[in-house]
């Protein structure tokens, strides 16, 4: 295995479709999927209320985890982060969410004036900011032996 530099880690974060939130809840681990953007040195989404908004308000600090792994070569790279989750008060901040969330996911939301084009992004109430306070970036440091296997099997 192989630490990423950090230009790689960032580079993973914008490109990566989806992350794992890992949040404490009731004393116990709690991970979700979500769609983000890397923004200002920040990881921000949008969220409807529910267990996870409850959790980060329970516990702000949180481990954020992306990956991405190539099924021919087995190469594969991951980077987690952690920080202190709340939730953005600003409308300026909301609306610049909304439309790096729009460039990210244009593809598979569909466009903004087509019926219910924004809706997967407006019909979420919540921006939630993670400050990025820690990052380690690893990957398997090209094809996959013993020892750079995922879950290394």
């Amino acid at each position: 295995m192989e630490t990423l530099p950090d230009e790689d880690s960032l580079k993973l974060l914008v490109e990566a479709p989806v992350a794992h939130l890992g949040t404490i809840t009731d004393g116990r681990p709690y991970v979700t999927p979500m769609s983000f953007v890397l923004d200002e040195s920040r990881i921000r989404f949008r969220t409807m209320s529910g267990k996870k908004l409850d959790a980060l308000r329970e516990e702000p600090r949180v481990c954020i985890e992306v990956s991405r792994f190539d099924e021919v070569s087995g190469h594969w790279a991951s980077v987690i982060v952690l920080g202190t989750a709340f939730e953005v008060e600003s409308e300026m901040v909301e609306a610049r969410v909304i439309e790096k969330l729009f460039e990210k996911y244009a593809d598979a939301i569909g466009h903004p004036l087509r019926r219910g084009g924004l809706q997967p992004l407006t019909g979420l109430p919540h921006t939630v900011e993670v400050e990025i306070e820690e990052m380690t970036g690893m990957s398997s440091g090209g094809p996959l032996g013993l020892r750079t296997r995922p879950g290394r099997l």
